[in-house]
């Protein structure tokens, strides 16, 4: 089939969007803030990836706006604050990620909401996750308006430059990341997610 997403992004058979479900799967960045009166904000993002190795960059998206009005929280702390941390979920946090997506009052700690302990981070204010296996320190580059949604939400990419990375030292196995220790969860359409458990090598050609 085709179709024009300018028409509509559910046309016969489809109950459903296949947008998500065909950008799969896609890395949750699950992004910790904090405010200028200290307020610790906590929320995944599928709209996340790296962008660049040299210098390290990655990207967020904070779409939509918060219930109470004005932006979201991961997007107001960083645009005052400048700084940000990716915590990786894996498949042992796999319900607090979920249950950080939950929409509460601002001035909610929504890592303590969610039963989680902090870990100071080294060169940022923002904490870390303490039970994520790796996080990266980020500071922020840019935030680049995007165009709105067609009910006027408003759309953002937040770009941030890796000042500094915790690696848990249970995931190194013979001086590499190793994914099956590492076990991360990705998300994939509707209500599905994945766990990177197993890889394969492939050599480039040239």
């Amino acid at each position: 089939m085709f179709f024009d997403p300018a028409d509509g992004m559910r046309p016969p058979p489809l109950k459903h969007s296949p947008y998500k479900s065909l950008v799969v799967p896609r890395p949750i960045g699950w992004i910790s803030t904090i405010s200028t009166d200290g307020v610790v904000n906590l929320a995944p993002f599928s709209y996340f990836n790296a962008v660049s190795d040299d210098p390290p960059l990655v990207m967020y998206c904070p779409n939509g706006g918060h219930p109470e009005g004005g932006k979201k929280d991961s997007l107001k702390n960083v645009e005052e604050t400048g700084e940000f941390v990716f915590n990786l979920a894996s498949w042992e946090t796999r319900e607090q990620m979920n249950a950080s997506s939950e929409h509460v009052a601002r001035g909610i700690d929504e890592m303590s909401h969610t039963g989680l302990a902090a870990l100071p981070s080294e060169k940022v204010r923002p904490p870390r996750v303490a039970a994520a296996p790796a996080h990266f320190e980020c500071v922020l580059q840019q935030v680049v308006t995007l165009p709105k949604g067609r009910g006027g939400q408003g759309n953002y990419m937040v770009i941030g430059q890796v000042v500094g990375i915790h690696i848990d030292d249970g995931i190194i196995v013979d001086g590499r990341i190793d994914i099956g220790r590492l076990r991360p969860v990705a998300r994939l359409g509707y209500f599905d997610y994945a766990v990177v458990d197993e890889a394969f090598e492939m050599r480039r050609p040239d």
